[in-house]
């Protein structure tokens, strides 16, 4: 027993010092997901989610002249949903950077078939703003860039980061051209409701494509290093003016592109336009953000982002401008829609790989989802208040010439932002 206890101790430090030597050499960062796993999966979420969203606008006139129900009853519901996607946003970005993106998903997936459920069901205005506005708008947040682009933000390389984004924005744009003809042929055959409960049914797949973004290091053994408290990212950032100028270019971009994608569809309608030339103006958006989006995520690797930001606006603004001085005809809506397409969601990649750029990714999901309430604040108003001043004045025409002025405000804002990694006191990221 003595020569026994003796062997151990004589063997004992060289294998303790064995160990150390081992657990030194072990990685101290998560292995990372394959970068094709991510975009596909990634790309496929936002293409669901965003898609069913950029539809919504066709069920305006059905549901309301069933129901008996206003314009602005419908737009207010819409509104709030934007409003429940911005507030809900910031905490769900809080949540998908400190257990990752994978229950997020799974959450949101769950919680928008619900919402689309309570939508087609409810059988009142109250019920349809509970149903259309806060559950999907909280469905929405956990369901596309914000989560998407947390992912994206932590497991690919910064040279490849703003690319990437615009792939997964693009997605979305050919979310909408896929799914918006989709929605109205689904109205045309099954009835509204009927359309609803189908889509509530689609939506979950985001499920199965949840578990292709569950990300190592979340929820396992190795845990996600923190160079900042979220109250000191949130801080530092609120602190910085080019955040603040990131937030107020959101707002606008919010403003103009819901306030277009709800009330489109019945402001052709009533210039004597069919249903279908609205259908595939909104499909020619979104076929044409596709590479809008893209292109605006490779010039972002090359080019100062804010440049790029107030091109998309000032661009947006005089694109407005043509389209409501030129003659209304379908040749009209669909040049007006190919070029709004061109510069509708190219600000997503841009706006988030200027975050990530200013203040690294550790807050990505959050920092973004903060800048990204300012943009759903502009699509509550943008949408509510066309459907108020349509009820008040019985045109769309005033918000259109708010559109032109907050589209120049927007592009001015961008110009001085500086993209320069944030210098950092050593002890306040310790």
């Amino acid at each position: 027993m003595q020569r026994q206890r003796r062997w151990h101790g004589s063997r004992g430090a060289p294998a303790e010092q064995m160990q150390s030597r081992y657990i030194a050499a072990m990685p101290t960062h998560p292995p990372k997901l394959s970068m094709l796993q991510v975009l596909i999966c990634g790309a496929s979420v936002v293409t669901l989610s965003m898609g069913i969203r950029h539809g919504f606008g066709l069920w305006l006139l059905p549901i309301t002249q069933e129901m008996g129900w206003t314009r602005q009853s419908f737009a207010l519901a819409i509104a709030i949903q934007n409003l429940s996607w911005g507030i809900v946003g910031i905490f769900v970005g809080m949540i998908a950077d400190r257990f990752g993106a994978f229950r997020v998903l799974i959450g949101g997936a769950l919680l928008y078939g619900l919402g689309l459920v309570g939508m087609a069901l409810a059988p009142t205005p109250t019920w349809f703003a509970l149903s259309a506005g806060i559950l999907i708008g909280a469905a929405q947040a956990g369901t596309t860039y914000a989560v998407i682009y947390g992912v994206l933000g932590r497991q690919l390389a910064p040279e490849r980061r703003s690319w990437a984004m615009g792939v997964a924005a693009a997605a979305g744009s050919f979310g909408q051209f896929l799914m918006v003809p989709v929605e109205g042929w689904l109205i045309a055959g099954l009835g509204w409701q009927q359309a609803l409960l189908a889509l509530a049914l689609m939506v979950l797949l985001i499920v199965p494509l949840a578990f292709g973004l569950r990300e190592p290091g979340f929820g396992g053994a190795t845990p996600v290093k923190r160079d900042q408290t979220i109250v000191q990212a949130l801080g530092e950032a609120l602190r910085y003016p080019s955040f603040t100028l990131l937030m107020m270019g959101y707002f606008v971009c919010g403003f103009q592109v819901v306030f277009i994608g709800v009330h489109m569809p019945s402001y052709l309608k009533d210039h004597g336009l069919s249903p279908q030339v609205a259908s595939y103006s909104l499909a020619l958006i979104g076929l044409f953000n596709v590479f809008g989006t893209y292109i605006a995520g490779v010039l972002g690797q090359h080019l100062p982002k804010r440049y790029l930001l107030a091109f998309i606006y000032s661009a947006r603004a005089v694109s407005i401008t043509i389209f409501l001085l030129v003659p209304l005809s379908p040749a009209s809506v669909y040049i007006f829609s190919s070029v709004m397409g061109a510069l509708w969601l190219s600000t997503i990649p841009l706006t988030n790989a200027t975050i990530a750029q200013i203040f690294g990714i550790q807050h990505l999901s959050m920092l973004g989802g903060f800048v990204f309430f300012g943009h759903q604040i502009g699509s509550f108003i943008g949408v509510w208040l066309g459907g108020y001043l349509y009820d008040v004045t019985g045109s769309y025409d005033i918000v259109w010439f708010i559109s032109i002025g907050l589209g120049l405000f927007a592009a001015l804002v961008n110009l001085p932002i500086k993209e320069r990694p944030i210098a950092r006191n050593v002890a306040l990221s310790a």
